[in-house]
């Protein structure tokens, strides 16, 4: 369908939330900057230092302002978030006009609308915002929220071809140069789970293992690790056991409402800059922010800090990221190297 296609930093009036550990030896390297407004109360575990080799000026509190960098030639752009749509705020409007100014591709990371996922709320609440470039959504996730309404049927009437292809909830697409899969990550709802002998599970080990592209990217719901109030989800570690067998570079999640990053990560959560995997969270479409608990091991940046978007500029063995808040406080982007 596309084949072209913990201590806790408080400044005057505005908390930034962000950590930064030393960079990867040789996977991805990134840096984060802004000072927005949190809102969300103490986040234990932050430190607001810059990345390794990052260019981190002086703020407006004293925080480091650096420019996204320009989307390289030839690349391929996907752009989205997860956890969008309300009726009851004016966020996902927002992040719709960020989108609606931003190249690409579109995706989302599930819980599209809330608080049910009926068809009705996709037409009052995620219509006026998201839905406005609904041809653009290729990419949809189904979450939890979109899971309310049984077998998630205002999810799938709404998002129609787009979000069940070939019948199921989990597909792939070859992207540009990327191999892109969408997997449902709402285990105890999904026909078979998420074990490593379910249908989905089985079949995502056969499609990574049919794939000839260099690069691989997943998008589902819930996020393996997370420092965010829901915490890691291991009902879907057999995700990250075939994605990393098969040499995937990148899952992006939603369901923690906001922003984080983590190094390079092997299965359980030890960092692997040769062959690991890069987590990204982005439930920053619309949602009510949340803090965060302790941080996880090789968490890198967190903040709860502004709605906003995630953009990838997909490369032949390349990526580049950049989160883009909708008040141009705050972002975070860097640039990685498939693996061989």
């Amino acid at each position: 369908m596309l084949a072209s296609f913990g201590a806790l930093l408080v400044l005057v009036g505005i908390a930034a939330i962000m950590r930064a550990a030393d960079g990867p030896a040789g996977g991805s390297s990134g840096s984060a900057a802004g000072a927005p407004t949190d809102g969300t109360g103490a986040t234990p575990g932050s430190s607001g230092a810059a990345a390794p080799g990052s260019s981190a000026g002086a703020g407006p509190s004293g925080a480091g302002v650096t420019a996204s960098p320009g989307v390289p030639d030839g690349a391929t752009i996907l752009v989205g978030a997860g956890d969008i749509g309300r009726c009851d705020s004016t966020a996902d409007d927002d992040t719709a006009a960020l989108v609606e100014r931003l190249p690409g591709i579109v995706f989302t990371l599930g819980d599209n609308t809330y608080d049910h996922g009926t068809l009705d709320e996709f037409a009052r609440c995620f219509g006026p915002s998201w839905g406005r470039f609904k041809d653009r959504i290729a990419l949809p996730v189904p979450g939890n929220h979109d899971y309310d309404t049984g077998s998630a049927a205002g999810y799938r009437e709404y998002f129609a071809a787009a979000a069940v292809p070939d019948g199921t909830t989990w597909r792939a697409e070859e992207v540009g140069p990327w191999h892109v899969v969408v997997l449902d990550s709402n285990c105890g709802a999904v026909d078979g789970g998420c074990g490593p002998d379910s249908p989905q599970v089985r079949w995502l080990r056969a499609d990574l293992a049919a794939s000839h592209a260099r690069c691989t990217l997943a998008l589902f719901h819930h996020p393996r690790f997370s420092s965010g109030e829901h915490g890691s989800d291991e009902a879907v570690g057999p995700f990250w056991d075939a994605l990393h067998e098969a040499g995937a570079e990148i899952v992006v999640n939603g369901h923690e409402h906001s922003y984080e990053r983590f190094d390079p990560q092997d299965p359980a959560g030890t960092r692997d800059d040769a062959r690991g995997i890069q987590e990204l969270i982005a439930g920053t479409g619309g949602a009510d922010l949340r803090g965060f608990r302790d941080p996880v091991a090789n968490s890198r940046v967190r903040a709860s800090v502004s709605h906003g978007v995630i953009s990838l500029a997909l490369q032949a063995s390349s990526w580049t990221w950049t989160f883009t808040s909708i008040d141009g406080m705050f972002t975070d982007t860097g640039t990685g190297t498939c693996h061989d």
